[in-house]
This record gives structure tokens, sequence and C-alpha cells, in this order.
């Protein structure tokens, strides 16, 4: 019997055997310009879409201080007095025109968890539906629905916690389909040996949305009020969503301008990669130990992600006492950081691949170890140097930044496993990885009821330890390319 492998790129479970297989089955067309060329453009509009995207969803946490009674929280306050005040507190015209509501430190907390139990509903489905219809529309009304949502945020306040708790699970359910849909489409787009470019500019706007929005947020909370953060924000995403539908194809052979060199360059690319197979295989995609893979360095990268997008304002308030305003600056610094490094990354990433010949696998491991064990080891120093504000900003800085990394390893696994179901192993992953959103910030505050350094410490040891684990697995199971569709074409041959 002929080997069920036999028309397939080779395996990259073999260390070695693969050197971008992109490949050397078919002949490839030349590279096509990057200037002002399709895909990079989809690029640069995606970039900007999750840009509004995560400025989208965190604004609430800066608003939400503006929009508490301070009588209410008062009895709340947890601040630990083993640090000195930094400095003494900035005088600034606090506008106090915005409408406050008497709720306790639980619901808050219930009010800013309710996305996630939205956008952990949407991720399968999603990738599914992107997958069969196009990621184009999928995104686009997915932003736009959470823009819309986010206008609507000062009313449903008014009329309650039910009302607004309600508002943002619809905001989550509108962002859970983005990231499925935007792999589907990358699944299309983005050549083998550009993977980590397109990818990593692409997604790296979902930390300048965190750099600009923290720190904006609050001037326009001081300045104006906080009803005017979520009334800007969601202008901006409709703006984002007429760009987008207006410029934006799901493929290239559906794209208006793309240049017919351009055209040929990424269906010739995309040649050997993309299955005509029609139906989903769930059974091998859920038995595909690289599949697990992924799961496992996503839960354990976003325990730490969500946990300091969550709490490091807090930490920096309550512990390290810095004031307000430079709070809100100082917390946006470590995602400056992962926003270049995502950058400059995905460059280095296909760099080597395509000029220094490394093997797909090799970058991915290498990548996902450096963003998951180098965040670990400054994340645990910074619980150790006490009371050093400087120190301490410079390693939490160091330790979100080296996280960016990931997104040219583990991140991007899903198009080298199984382009043509990128989408939906995202959706898979990123259901899985949405968990720690939920539960870790939980029980980052249940550990931390004093606010002391001690208490903070087990918090950072716990999320290094996770990071650590979730690098190990990846490394040691991950693959490069086509382990799910093996099973597919396997399957398929063997039966006829």
């Amino acid at each position: 019997m002929k080997s069920p492998v036999s028309d397939l790129a080779p395996s990259d479970g073999e260390e070695g055997s693969d050197r971008t297989p992109l490949l050397q089955r078919a002949p490839r067309a030349e590279t096509a310009p990057v200037c002002c060329s399709a895909r990079y453009n989809l690029a640069f509009l995606s970039f900007f879409g999750f840009f509004v995207l995560y400025s989208l969803r965190v604004n609430l946490s800066v608003a939400l201080v503006d929009m508490v009674d301070s009588n209410t929280t008062a009895k709340d306050n947890r601040t630990s007095y083993e640090c000195a005040e930094h400095s003494a507190p900035i005088k600034v015209l606090h506008n106090q025109t915005g409408k406050k509501y008497r709720w306790d430190a639980e619901t808050q907390g219930w009010i800013l968890g309710s996305f996630f139990y939205g956008y952990i509903i949407t991720q399968i489905p999603g990738g599914y539906v992107a997958s069969r219809s196009g990621g184009k529309l999928l995104l686009g009304f997915g932003i736009f629905a959470t823009a819309i949502f986010t206008l609507f945020t000062p009313l449903a306040a008014d009329f309650g916690v039910g009302a607004l708790v309600a508002l943002r699970a619809l905001e989550g359910l509108g962002e859970g389909v983005t990231y499925p849909a935007m792999h589907a489409m990358w699944s299309s787009w983005a050549p083998p040996l550009e993977r980590s470019k397109l990818l990593s500019i692409s997604y790296a706007g979902a930390q300048l949305g965190t750099v600009v929005s923290l720190p904006l947020s609050g001037v326009i909370c001081y300045y104006m009020n906080w009803t005017y953060v979520f009334y800007f924000f969601g202008i901006v995403g409709i703006i984002w969503f007429i760009l987008w539908i207006c410029l934006v194809s799901d493929t290239p052979e559906t794209h208006k301008t793309i240049t017919p060199h351009e055209k040929e360059y990424i269906l010739s690319s995309l040649k050997n990669q993309l299955s005509s197979q029609k139906s989903v295989p769930w059974i091998p995609m859920l038995k595909s130990l690289p599949l697990w893979a992924i799961v496992v360095a996503h839960f354990s990268y976003n325990w730490t992600f969500y946990t300091l997008l969550t709490l490091l304002p807090t930490y920096m308030k309550e512990v390290l006492r810095f004031n307000i305003q430079e709070n809100g600056f100082l917390s946006a610094v470590p995602y400056l950081g992962c926003w270049l490094c995502m950058i400059l990354s995905g460059q280095a990433a296909d760099n080597l691949r395509a000029r220094w010949n490394f093997s797909t696998l090799w970058v991915r491991r290498v990548f996902s170890l450096i963003g998951m064990i180098g965040p670990a080891i400054f994340l645990v120093a910074a619980g150790f140097i006490g009371c050093d504000y400087s120190l301490a900003v410079a390693f939490l800085t160091i330790s979100t930044t080296l996280g960016g990394f990931c997104s040219s390893g583990f991140s991007i696994n899903h198009l080298d496993i199984a382009p043509s179901y990128a989408g939906i192993l995202l959706g898979i992953t990123n259901t899985f990885a949405t968990i720690p959103g939920m539960i870790g910030p939980i029980i980052a505050r249940s550990l931390t009821p004093e606010n002391t350094i001690g208490e903070w410490q087990t918090v950072f040891c716990i999320a290094a330890a996770i990071n650590v684990f979730g690098a190990i697995f990846f490394t040691l199971f991950a693959k490069a390319h086509w382990s799910i569709a093996w099973h597919v074409t396997c399957k398929r041959k063997c039966d006829a």
C-alpha cells in the first residue's frame, strides 16, 4: 500500500526534516513587493482592528474607578503600607459631573468578569463559521457590535448592575469571534515564509490598544467625565468598521485591487497547504497532541497575561503606592514593550526561516521558550525586590515585553499544523485560554487579602510556574505542520 504521507510535506516531528516546505513540492512565484501590497494592507487594517478591540475591552477597568462612589469603596480599601508613598499626589482639577454608583468590590468584580462569560462562548463557533464563510464579515461585525454596545454602557449603568453585566457579556460575545476569524483569513492570505511578520503586525494592535487606552481613558475621566470614555472608543470602532468593510476581502481571489503578481505569489505559496476537505475533522483534532501542546501553552501564557492586565494597576496603586496619574501611564509601559517585541520578533522569526534555513519547529519552540520562561524569571524577580519602585517597574516591563516572542511561537502554530482549520483551532485553544481570565484574577485576589509583598510573591510565583510548565509541554509535543491534515488524508486514502 502506498504510504499515506507520500503526498504531504514531511513531518516536522523529525528533527531537522522541516525547512519550511513551501515549498519544496511546487515552484514558488517570485516574492511580491511589500510596499502597498494587499496582504500588508490587511495586516495594518487588522492591526488597528485589534487596537480598537482591546481599547473597548480595557477601558472599563479605568472608567470604573470614576463610576463608583468613593464612600462605598472606602471600607474595601486594602492599601499596604509596607512601601512608602512614591510621590506627592499631583493636583489635577478632576471633573465630577459623571454619575456615581454604590457598587462594592464584589459587584465590581462581577462587572469586570462578565466580559469573559460571553467571550468564551463564541470562540469555537466563530472559528467554524469563519472556516466555512470567511472571516471578513464575522470579524468586522464582531468589533462593530462591541463598539455599539460600548456606546450604550452609560445607559446600561443607569438601568443597574444586571443590565451592565449583560451588556459586557454581549461585548464578550462580539469579541469572541475576532481572533478565530482573523486566523481563518490569514490561512488564505499569509505566505508561509511571511506568517510571523504578518500575524505579529496584525495582533500587535491588541498590545498598543492597551498601551493607549489605559492612560487615555484616565485622561478623559479627569478632564471630561467617564461617560466620554465609552463614547470616544465606540465611535472609533464604528469608523474602523467602515474602513474594514470597504477595503478588505476574504481571499486574494476576491480582492479588487490586488496585483496579479501578488495574487499569484500568495496562491502558489499556499498551493500545497490548504485542504479541499469540506467536513471538519473534529475527532482527529481532539486527538492531536500538537494541538493540545498549543492549548497548554496558550492557557499558561494567558494566566500571567490576564492576571497582570487586570491586577497590575492594583499592584502599583496598593502595594508600590504610585499615585493615580502615574499609575495609568506606568501600567501601560509593559504593554508598549510587548508591542515592540511582537513586531521585531515576527521579523526575526521569518528571517531565521527564510534566510538562515532554520526549521519552522525550531523557531516555534525557541520563541515560545523565550516568551514564556523569560517572563517567568522576571515576574518572580519583581516580587522579591521589595519596595524598589524603579526596579519593580523595570522587571514587570521586561517580563511583559519578552512575552511578545510568543506571537511568533505557539500563537501562530495553528497555521503551521493545519492551515485550512486554523480558525477552528484557534477557537479551541482560545476557549481554554479564556479560563485564566475568568479565574486567575479571582485566585490572585484571594491570595492577597492584605496586599502585602509576601502575598504578591505567591501570586507571581504561581503564574511563573504555570508559564514554565506550558513552555516545557509545548517544547516536548509541538509540531510544525500538517499533523492534523495527515490524519484526514490517511483516513481518506486508507478507506479508498
